[in-house]
């Protein structure tokens, strides 16, 4: 059997990683290229690999095109996890665009320039965080629901742009799979921790299942109906919780078991971040059976590298002291604290994730007015805007001028191939913006006009001319709120 050259990037990053060493473990099947930046961090990590005979390592960058290229040439499948993510990249916006978008660019270039790129199997990892903020009663969302990355990710907004060049590549076989929460044993120590609301729903996955999406992506019996399409990789029902769930339970496992003692509720944002459960997520794992851990893996992963003397020790500690000494400096110490903004007016920050100053203040202690425990029995489902019960095949313009105007806008195709769901039709938003798209960007990616997609935040205005929108901005904002962030926006935590 001919094995298989796969193209990894990301393979010092946790999916990238976790799957090289799958890949590693079956050099019958696969000879590996990977492209990493010569850096010594890179250098560290991939040193343990040097003695395999089925991986070759190319040292680059994929903003290179010609490195790209030479790691492209000759593969059977592009696997793509690799990216510049939060929160460096909200820090760094034209790093993020240049590394998440430049990249895509120059994969899809790369591919079209080998002599049979159709034979070529691209599969690009995107985020939960497209689909932005999804508290309840939205907390259950699918593919195909609106974009909306919340304010300030310059991540999200990089990856729905690089998404878009994957989805409209013309390519026959690529994928985008959405990836949610990798729940690792080194959580994040960040004030990034304190953006997320408390009653936010997460459905994580393992290291170990997003190598598996990885790995089994390159299997031999994937139809051909896996591809072209947009998934979310979540982890199934056992991995679904909240946020606080995930906060109760992760600090138990050090030693802390009341959270109320070292945190405030006050800390934590309510809203403008992401994340839900999936209702969708079995369709990939059906084609992948990536599924296999739950959050039961993660928190024995996690117990197992906590060190007994730590806990040991956080048990007995004082916890007024851990929550001046330690938390609080994440929560209000640099401008990427959330108690910081009040501190320093900064009202872009307040109103985003606060609504406003006057909420915040309202916001009682724990055990009070607590919000109600998410359902998943019981949640909105939102409506794409056209017949999703019609075959794909008989999908025709009435039902494209149908999905526009449920957009706001206006199909301004005179004519369409039945079923054709890969031939571009030309588009006009609310705002007068016209555009070209598939018709599966569309209505199966949920994207919409890329001259109103951010960076630029005006959702208080396009939720008043979009209803498609406007089923994700209602829930927790008020029709009267009249909020507009700029481009540059995030520069304001280097004032």
């Amino acid at each position: 059997m001919k094995r298989k050259r796969i193209f990894l990037t990301g393979a010092t990053g946790t999916m990238g990683g976790a799957a090289l060493a799958k890949f590693l473990e079956q050099p019958e099947r696969f000879d590996v290229v990977i492209l990493a930046l010569p850096i010594p961090e890179s250098r560290a990590r991939l040193a343990r690999y040097q003695a395999h005979k089925n991986l070759t390592v190319v040292w680059g960058d994929l903003t290179h095109y010609e490195d790209v290229l030479k790691c492209v040439s000759d593969a059977d499948y592009v696997l793509h996890p690799a990216a510049f993510v939060a929160p460096a990249a909200d820090h760094d916006p034209e790093t993020a665009w240049k590394i998440n978008v430049g990249s895509a660019a120059n994969i899809v270039k790369a591919i079209w320039a080998q002599p049979n790129p159709h034979a070529i199997k691209l599969v690009s990892i995107g985020t939960v965080a497209e689909t932005g903020d999804r508290l309840p009663p939205i907390h259950v969302g699918r593919t195909g629901d609106p974009l909306k990355p919340s304010i300030f990710d310059m991540y999200a907004c990089s990856k729905i742009a690089a998404e878009r060049i994957v989805a409209e590549s013309g390519l026959r076989y690529w994928v985008s799979l959405r990836q949610t929460f990798i729940a690792t044993a080194n959580l994040p120590q960040d004030p990034i921790m304190f953006h997320q609301p408390i009653n936010t729903c997460l459905e994580l996955v393992t290291a170990r299942e997003a190598g598996l999406v990885l790995v089994n992506a390159c299997a031999d019996d994937l139809p051909d109906s896996f591809w072209r399409r947009f998934y979310n990789i979540g982890g199934g029902p056992k991995s679904r919780l909240t946020y606080l769930d995930l906060i109760k339970k992760a600090l138990a496992l050090s030693g802390i078991d009341d959270y109320t003692q070292v945190y405030k509720r006050k800390w934590f944002a309510l809203r403008n971040f992401h994340c839900h459960w999936f209702e969708d997520a079995y369709i990939l794992n059906q084609y992948l059976r990536h599924q296999v851990d739950g959050a039961d893996g993660f928190y024995r992963a996690l117990a197992a590298s906590n060190k007994p003397i730590q806990v040991f020790a956080a048990r007995l500690a004082p916890k007024h002291i851990l929550k001046d000494r330690a938390f609080r400096l994440l929560a209000e110490d640099t401008p990427d604290c959330t108690q910081y903004w009040f501190e320093h007016k900064m009202d872009m920050r307040i109103s985003a994730f606060y609504k406003s100053r006057a909420t915040f203040e309202s916001i009682p202690d724990w055990g009070v007015d607590m919000p109600e425990e998410p359902d998943w029995y019981n949640y909105r489902r939102l409506d794409h805007g056209y017949d999703e019960s019609k075959p794909t095949t008989e999908l025709d313009l009435l039902d494209m001028q149908g999905a526009a105007h449920f957009r706001g806008g206006v199909c301004l195709s005179t004519a369409m191939k039945t079923g054709d769901l890969f031939a571009r039709l030309r588009w006009q938003c609310a705002f007068g913006h016209e555009f070209e798209a598939t018709p599966n960007l569309v209505l199966k990616g949920g994207h919409w006009c890329p001259e109103c997609a951010p960076p630029g935040w005006n959702y208080d205005e396009q939720a008043r001319r979009n209803p498609f929108f406007a089923q994700v901005w209602y829930p927790n904002h008020d029709p009267t709120e009249n909020n507009v962030y700029p481009s540059d926006c995030c520069n304001d935590i280097l004032v």
